[in-house]
């Protein structure tokens, strides 16, 4: 089984949580940072893919929209797996999730992951922590990942890879 994850990150977080997925995912893991490569991408070479972005002023990343909305008819017809990351809680943090990814997708996905988030302040612009100090008050940086999700996610995946 061979398994492509498709993903972008800003400042690393979700680079860091694509690094450990493909530690515990079974079977050839491929991935693919839509910020540094996002041409030549062949889903037909995959058995599953996997999309994780991160939310940013509320909205995942446009690359991770736009790779969404160029593939979506193949995608419907792949073993899919979604994950975010963000630092939302609860209801918040689902609803989050619901906007980033369509409903369809969504509803066919055998894994899906809100895996918690960092705020790295060191590693954000000026603009973007002046609006993180005042938005959520946060002047440092902060890491509240959920490593056990990632677990259940990678646990989920595998399952079906075994099945098929």
């Amino acid at each position: 089984m061979k398994s492509l994850i498709v993903y972008c990150s800003s400042h690393g977080t979700t680079e860091k949580v694509v690094g450990i997925l493909s530690e515990y995912l079974a079977g050839e893991v491929v991935s693919v940072d839509l910020k540094k490569d996002n041409h030549n991408i062949d889903l037909e070479k995959y058995d599953a893919v996997i999309i994780g972005g991160s939310i940013h002023a509320g909205m995942i990343q446009r690359r991770i929209k736009k790779f969404i909305h160029a593939f979506h008819e193949k995608l419907v017809d792949k073993e899919l797996g979604l994950f975010l990351v963000c630092m939302r809680e609860g209801d918040l943090a689902v609803e989050q999730f619901n906007n980033a990814y369509p409903q369809d997708l969504r509803k066919n996905s055998v894994a899906l992951g809100l895996f918690g988030g960092e705020f790295l302040v060191s590693k954000m612009n000026f603009f973007e922590r002046q609006v993180v100090k005042k938005v959520d008050g946060i002047t440092a940086d902060q890491y509240k990942l959920d490593f056990e999700a990632i677990r259940e996610f990678t646990s989920r995946f595998n399952n079906l890879k075994i099945m098929v």
